[in-house]
């Protein structure tokens, strides 16, 4: 089963950091994603760009392209890893060593339910 771990940080913690200390927390993360990678765990993992050069679309018909997000919260989404474990247990763990590399993130651990047009859901066989 795959899931997702979302990254969560409060961005303006983040921007503060030097170069060094974004540098050290990096290796402590590829630490784990080569980990991850050598036991065929991981997936895609993606460091988001800043908020401020986002763009949300919403509402009704085609949209309306606003700069955001605009949540009312003080964390923001930064990054996601996709990691493929039997059970929940197993990505949970994965992000609690994330989570000791970096303390002050929160990490949200979601199932993917993989859509591919034409294929079927539900993992079933085909008949």
């Amino acid at each position: 089963m795959q899931y997702a771990i979302l990254a969560y940080h409060a961005e303006s913690v983040v921007d503060s950091w030097s170069e060094e200390e974004d540098a050290a927390l990096m290796d402590e993360l590829l630490e784990i994603n080569d980990r991850l990678i050598a036991e065929k765990h991981l997936g895609p993992a993606a460091r988001l760009g800043p908020t401020g050069q986002a763009k949300t679309l919403r509402g009704a018909g085609d949209g309306m392209v606003i700069d955001g997000p605009f949540a009312e919260t003080k964390e923001q989404l930064l990054g996601l890893y996709v990691v493929d474990f039997p059970t929940i247990d197993g990505a949970i763990e994965a992000a609690r060593e994330m989570r000791r590399a970096n303390p002050t993130a929160v990490y949200e651990i979601r199932p993917i339910m993989l859509y591919l047009p034409g294929a079927q859901i539900g993992g079933g066989e085909e008949n």
